[in-house]
């Protein structure tokens, strides 16, 4: 039900500092318009933390959840178990599956989400009619951001690449290696004429795709597991983001990102889940690793899952922090669960230990769509 007015309040995670403030929010016709430091009594309370922003997955994987363990080139390089499983999945499977999983991913907190859609126009279609099929409330509300690219064996001269550019938000490859030099230089160019956002993965399995990859100019990178200090200073100095998925690169064995050295490189360093057959869609999840791997400071944790995240995908102006004026799109953690009674900092609580079962409200564009 739309709500002209919502009051919620208790420990405010507030600002881009991620500040913990005690008091409420009042939210109004979808944005944030008061906040205050007094105590008050609300139907809602709790910690008030901004929605997740999921900055890297790949949901049309919801067909194949938990694959026997196997190297990273034959589970989803060319031609291989993913590939193959995927050419074989009839289309109402696969859009089905795919609602599952945007529906699971609104369920946990996550109001925006970037999925690399592979197949093409078609791909991209088929994510589109599973987003209409699932509840209004989150067909409304969710946001999504597609980077599609060109189906598998076609190159720029034969993909519909009028059709795949209007259809996407931005264009999302794999490896360099898995594309010949002259379609990504084409699509990286048409993609900033077009002013659409240009990604892809690299340093996953080694590092040698990862000086071709920056070469290209791209606004993010993901993975970076072989990356090293400099080319991080390259992509500072380009603007280039990163984007690092800790429970798919332990999935499979690849090594960690060297994230301290990331951060400390000054990058903007955003979090995704990843493969869906690899890692649930679940933030909560992926912040706990990170936190309990690399011993981050759990503010900055939960800015990458956040702030940092809607500034790789272009959307902090209304996503990833509590401030006046912006777009109401919070989640509430109750703290009175047996999970997270006796938390002595908001934030640590949040990171570290909280569940989907520990949220009391999900505010997306001002509107209560869980209590």
């Amino acid at each position: 039900m739309q709500m002209n007015e919502q009051t919620l309040s208790g420990t405010i995670v507030y600002g881009d500092e991620f500040e913990e403030k005690e008091g409420y929010v009042v939210v109004e016709q979808g944005k944030i318009k008061e906040i205050g430091a007094e105590k008050i009594e609300t139907a809602v309370s709790g910690i008030i933390i901004p929605s997740f922003v999921n900055a890297h997955t790949h949901v049309g994987d919801s067909v194949a959840k938990e694959p026997d363990f196997m190297p990273v080139e034959k589970l989803v390089g060319p031609g291989g178990f993913k590939h193959n499983l995927l050419a074989e999945t009839s289309y109402e499977v696969l859009v089905s599956s795919m609602k599952d999983t945007i529906e699971d991913i609104f369920a946990t907190g996550t109001q925006i989400f970037a999925d690399f859609r592979e197949g093409g126009v078609f791909g991209v279609r088929a994510l589109k009619e599973a987003l209409s099929l699932t509840e209004a409330k989150v067909r409304e509300k969710l946001s999504v951001r597609i980077f599609g690219r060109p189906a598998e064996g076609s190159g720029s001269g034969t993909e519909d690449i009028d059709g795949l550019f209007e259809s996407v938000d931005g264009i999302g490859m794999s490896s360099v290696a898995d594309h010949p030099r002259e379609d990504l230089e084409f699509l990286a160019a048409e993609a900033k004429r077009r002013k659409k956002m240009f990604a892809l993965h690299a340093g996953e399995r080694n590092a040698e795709d990862i000086k071709g990859a920056i070469e290209l100019e791209p606004d993010f990178i993901v993975h970076l597991t072989k990356a090293m200090p400099q080319d991080f200073k390259k992509m500072h100095d380009k603007n280039i983001a990163a984007v690092v998925c800790i429970r798919s690169n332990l999935m499979t064995g690849l090594g960690l990102p060297p994230l301290h050295q990331m951060l400390e490189s000054g990058l903007t360093v955003g979090a995704g889940t990843d493969n869906v057959m690899l890692n649930s869609p679940d933030v909560f999840s992926e912040m706990e690793f990170i936190s309990k791997i690399f011993h981050i400071e759990e503010g900055e944790v939960l800015k990458m899952c956040t702030l940092n995240s809607a500034k790789v995908l272009n959307a902090e102006k209304f996503a990833g922090s509590i401030e006046e004026g912006k777009n109401a799109n919070l989640v509430v953690i109750r703290n009175d669960t047996p999970n997270m009674r006796n938390v002595r900092n908001p934030i640590k609580g949040v990171v570290r230990r909280a569940t989907r079962n520990d949220i009391a409200a999900i505010i997306y564009e001002g509107e209560v769509v869980k209590f």
